[in-house]
C-alpha cells in the first residue's frame, strides 16, 4: 500500500464518519430542551393564567387561594408524580386537567415548571 492509498482510505474514513449521527448526549439534550419547550407553549396556554407568566403565581386568582409558586423552593421539593398527580387530578382550588391535557403535555409542562425552581 503506498502513500496515495493510505491517505485516499483517511479521507474516506473521514467522509463516512462525518455522516454519523450526532452521539447520544447531544440528541437527549435536544430532546430535553425541545420537551422544555413544548412545555412553555403549554404552560403560557393553560396554567400562565393563574400561576402568571414567570410561574410565580401572579396571575388571577379566580379560584380562590394564591395559586403555587413554581419558583418556590418548596415546589422543587415535591415529587414529579406529586406533582404530575395535581396537574391530572387537580385539586380544592385547581382543576383538573387530564381531560385536556394528554400524558405528554402534562410532562412537558413538568419538565419547564423544574425550570422555574429556584
Amino acid at each position: 500500500m503506498n502513500a496515495t492509498q493510505i491517505g485516499l482510505g483517511l479521507i474516506l474514513i473521514a467522509a463516512v464518519g462525518a455522516g454519523q449521527p450526532p452521539v447520544y448526549g447531544q440528541v437527549a439534550a435536544e430532546s430535553e430542551q425541545a420537551e422544555m419547550a413544548k412545555g412553555k407553549k403549554v404552560y403560557a396556554k393553560y396554567c400562565a393564567g393563574c400561576h402568571g407568566a414567570a410561574g410565580d403565581g401572579g396571575g388571577y386568582k379566580l379560584l380562590g387561594s394564591d395559586p403555587a409558586n413554581f419558583t418556590s423552593r418548596s415546589i422543587k421539593k415535591k415529587s414529579d408524580s406529586a406533582l404530575l398527580k395535581t396537574i391530572h387530578e387537580g385539586n380544592p382550588n385547581m382543576p383538573s386537567w387530564k381531560g385536556r391535557l394528554s400524558e405528554q403535555d402534562s410532562k412537558a409542562v413538568l419538565a419547564y415548571i423544574r425550570t422555574l425552581a429556584k
